[in-house]
Parts: C-alpha cells; structure tokens; sequence
C-alpha cells in the first residue's frame, strides 16, 4: 500500500468529522457558561471541578480553549451585569452531572470523571 494511501486513512480515523468537533465545542461552551456562572455566584467547588473536567477530557487544543474562555467570560458578565438569582449548589451539582454525561457522549475516548 502506498504510503500515501495509508496516511490518509490515518488521517481520517484520527481527525473528528466536522459535525463532531462542532458538537464537542457545544459542549465545551456549556462547560464554559456553567463555569462562568458558578465564578460569579462564588460557587468555588462547582468551578474547581469543571476545571478539573476541562483539563482531563478536552481536547487541548486553541479552537476548544477559545471556545470554553468565550462562554465563560460572557456567562461571568451576564450573570454579574443581569443580577440574575444565582442557582443553590444543588442546581449546580444536577448541571455539573449533567454536563459530565454530555462529555461522556462527545469526547467517548475519555471518559469523564463523576462529578463529586
């Protein structure tokens, strides 16, 4: 087999479909919008562990990076300049489970840890 050949079929085994990666960076931003809420609330464990959530099972790369600062830079402000009521940390615990699972789902190589 040409090397070629064989490079491309690697390529495209290693490289997500493009429907895939958009439906891992919608997950990213919802780890990023719950995270920016939990800061603003002063929800320091919920944080703590998205952060952990993050670091573990996303992709390093900018695109998802840049995707998860975005949604948690403008969920921190919608929250702190809307005055919004804060969810209590059982809200947050059912989101955190939630967005857990969701990860599970879009990232299935590594399976996310069980939030607390």
């Amino acid at each position: 087999m040409k090397p070629s050949i064989v490079l491309a079929g690697w390529l495209c085994l290693a490289a997500p479909s493009a429907a895939a990666e958009e439906a891992g960076i919608a997950a990213v931003s919802e780890l990023g919008r719950l995270n920016g809420q939990a800061l603003a609330c002063g929800q320091k464990d919920t944080a703590a562990w998205l952060r952990v959530l993050v670091l573990s099972h996303v992709p390093k790369t900018p695109r998802f990076g840049e995707a998860y600062e975005q949604a948690t830079n403008a969920a921190f402000l919608a929250q702190s300049r809307d005055g919004a009521t804060c969810p209590d940390a059982r809200e947050f615990t059912s989101r955190l489970d939630g967005i857990s699972a969701r990860l599970r789902a879009e990232f299935p190589g590594q399976p996310a840890a069980e939030a607390r």
